[in-house]
């Protein structure tokens, strides 16, 4: 694309971003979304409604994310165990993951600019850094709340194939491209598909929390949602 086409494109992208962010934001407060959930995420589990995480946006730079917070706060049981993070899941977590409602939040960090609707997942911090040279390219746009990515298979595809759906986004980048992601994520939405992670994408990888480089890569691992 003609550089000074894609940065028109991209400045329309910034400015769609605040405005729709913000209505929504305002729409779900009136409705009332934000409230509703709070109420039910205090009610079903002690702990903040809120969950803050670091993550790595453009330019590999870290923010602080914004979710609503669908697990227990507690890590490990009374022996000590560590508690795999699909048990940690509480009743009204499990809804939320399977709406999207969780994401919600992520509204506020496209409105201050850290986040976009549409753009790649942003990666945990050790995520980030185990990128290939190649692979940082898609730290060339801010991430978003969907992406490519997510409407080609979510939780389900591994991440390479993120990686190269994201790149593919971000170097083919249009206006209509993000229109399409915004669609698709609708009835992705919709239909719940890529919410639960099969078996065989737990396994892990180069981007998983517990990978070791000589580990074998079909050795199994605790799941969990998209990051």
């Amino acid at each position: 694309m003609n550089p000074p086409i894609r940065q028109f494109q991209l400045s329309v992208k910034r400015g769609a971003d605040i405005a729709i962010s913000l209505a929504c934001i305002v729409l779900l407060f009136v409705v009332p979304v934000f409230e509703v959930v709070y109420l039910a995420i205090k009610l079903c589990s002690k702990g903040p409604a809120l969950f803050t995480q670091t993550r790595i946006g453009k330019d590999k730079k870290p923010f602080k994310m914004y979710k609503f917070r669908t697990m227990i706060t507690e890590q490990y049981d009374r022996n000590g165990k560590e508690i795999m993070s699909e048990d940690r899941i509480t009743p009204i977590g499990k809804l939320l993951r399977k709406t999207s409602l969780d994401e919600l939040p992520q509204l506020f960090n496209i409105l201050n600019g850290t986040m976009s609707i549409v753009g790649p997942r942003p990666m945990l911090d050790y995520q980030a850094e185990r990128c290939t040279p190649e692979e940082n390219g898609r730290f060339a746009m801010r991430p978003g709340i969907t992406g490519w990515a997510q409407v080609r298979g979510r939780n389900n595809i591994q991440w390479p194939e993120r990686i190269r759906y994201d790149l593919e986004y971000i170097r083919n980048y249009s206006l209509w491209w993000d229109v399409k992601v915004v669609f698709l994520t609708f009835a992705t939405v919709f239909t719940s598909e890529g919410t639960d992670v099969k078996t065989e994408y737990r396994g892990v990888d180069r981007f998983s929390k517990h990978y070791v480089p000589d580990q074998h890569p079909n050795q199994s691992m605790e799941g969990g949602k998209d990051a």
